[in-house]
């Protein structure tokens, strides 16, 4: 039961309140049951509710068009209507605070994030956030605008210093930001892994407490990025940062000795705690604690505001003699070129990246479209993929019998694939991520993974063979070793 904010903060010991300041479990926040104090749950966005699983392998999501696309509308009210389902989308994964919307500004091709960016301008940006956020905690789900500031690259995202002139930051980099604090008030706002003129973003005390607090005057909550944001533990607290997410590397007991040896006061983490529980307190966390389910439901009435804003995010450059569109009476036979004309590329990877309810291919959607009077014909032209495609799950049957289709998937509390497997699945994709979230019985500091499936080529001739991992790997076909990644990774 809520015991109002000044009054919980007064029970408090030192500990719970540092404890506070640092996530668990990917996604939560830290509660304290002594008080009453629940957790509250983050998910991914900004394009769709992800939930706690993995990228790939979570509880199913519906999938909205990327903000790029959703900026080539230039419809703000459309904007917030996606913001409304999105409040929804995250209600049925059990979550208070959705991540995002992203409005780092597209300044260069090469920006790895640019496709979950609105726009390389920062009005549009601006416009766009504010209606974005207002769709979604009109709804009673809180956003966290990202990436506070001038996260606009990828080459070293994590350690690269923007160097950047006072009047460029102003008018470009901090402008949608700015503009969403002072029209949409967002409940969060999540700092930056890069750092912005020499310091890192996330103990930036310029951008944090003079610009942000003292100049906008926002009153809401700050985290981290997950993982790599926070660079340090006293400068990172005292500079404004309230949360440090996924779970503490610079805080916990660290924070406590800092604490104690006087680098921070304690007057600092209570005005830290004190905004994450007003958090709490706007997400109703407070009268409904409980922790939901996550659920997969594919509305019908999500599947047609998604096809509205992909339709209205669509830019034709050109319709020379007017062959758009098409008119089938007309039509005998069509061409389709290019590598994803049979690719359902409906968003970009990472942290935007969902299990999507269902997905279909240009190729297929015209195929439905023009019926059987109409022959359309398939040319992949050039290729376009950095590493090579995923294996065809429709040519891939699930361990050494059976017909179900997929991977069969072995988990061992071991480094090695020693013992005995400890959860068996089946997955249903060659792509298999851990972010946080392991099986339960699985050791998330040290497990292996084997995975066995029978392929069967649609097509006779050569085949190349691809294995990428972050941790050591290796790849056998009919027993014989083909991808030693395991002794030296390459």
């Amino acid at each position: 039961m809520y015991d109002g904010i000044e009054n919980l903060l007064s029970q408090m010991t030192l500990q719970e309140k540092v404890s506070m300041l640092a996530g668990t479990n990917m996604w939560y926040t830290v509660p304290v049951e002594r008080l009453g104090i629940p957790s509250l749950k983050t998910t991914d966005g900004p394009n769709g509710a992800r939930g706690a699983g993995g990228f790939t392998q979570g509880v199913k999501a519906t999938c909205f068009p990327a903000e790029i696309s959703l900026a080539s509308t230039w419809n703000t009210d459309l904007v917030e209507r996606v913001g409304q389902a999105l409040a929804r989308e995250a209600k049925m994964k059990g979550a208070q605070v959705l991540l995002g919307p992203t409005v780092n500004i597209q300044r260069s091709p090469l920006g790895g994030r640019n496709f979950e960016c609105f726009s390389e301008d920062p009005y549009l940006s601006a416009r766009l956030a504010v209606a974005y956020i207002n769709g979604l905690q009109g709804e009673g789900v809180g956003a966290s605008i990202k990436h506070y500031v001038c996260n606009d690259q990828e080459f070293k995202r994590t350690s690269i210093s923007s160097e950047v002139h006072e009047r460029a930051l102003r008018e470009i980099y901090l402008l949608p930001f700015q503009v969403a604090v002072r029209e949409a008030n967002p409940w969060t706002i999540m700092a930056a892994y890069n750092y912005v003129n020499g310091i890192a973003a996330s103990e930036n005390p310029y951008l944090l407490t003079d610009i942000l607090r003292r100049e906008w005057g926002y009153d809401g909550l700050v985290m981290s990025d997950w993982l790599f944001s926070v660079k340090s533990t006293a400068p990172s607290v005292n500079a404004g940062l309230d949360l440090e997410m996924p779970e503490p590397q610079w805080r916990g007991e660290k924070l406590l000795a800092a604490v104690e040896r006087g680098e921070v006061e304690e007057a600092t983490i209570d005005a830290s705690v004190s905004r994450l529980l007003q958090l709490l307190v706007k997400a109703g966390v407070f009268e409904h604690p409980e922790a939901l389910p996550e659920q997969a439901v594919d509305l019908p009435e999500h599947r047609t505001l998604i096809r509205e804003a992909g339709a209205e995010g669509i830019v034709l450059l050109k319709n020379e003699q007017h062959v758009l569109p098409l008119q089938r009476a007309q039509l005998t036979s069509i061409a389709m070129i290019g590598p994803n004309a049979r690719v359902a590329q409906i968003m970009g990877g990472g942290s935007a990246q969902v299990n999507a309810h269902y997905a279909i291919t240009p190729f297929d959607g015209i195929v439905a479209k023009v019926g059987d009077r109409v022959t359309v014909r398939y040319e992949e032209g050039c290729t376009n993929y950095r590493l090579l495609p995923l294996l065809d799950i429709g040519l891939l049957l699930a361990g050494t019998e059976g017909t179900e289709h997929g991977f069969a998937v072995e988990y061992f509390n071991s480094s090695d694939l020693s013992g005995s497997p400890i959860w068996k699945t089946v997955s249903r994709t060659s792509e298999l991520t851990w972010f946080g979230e392991v099986p339960e019985g699985v050791n998330p500091e040290q497990f292996s993974v084997r995975c066995t499936g029978r392929f069967t080529p649609g097509e006779t001739g050569p085949y190349t063979f691809g294995l990428a991992s972050a941790g050591l790997s290796r790849l056998f076909i009919d027993g014989q070793e083909v991808i030693e990644n395991w002794t030296q990774q390459k």
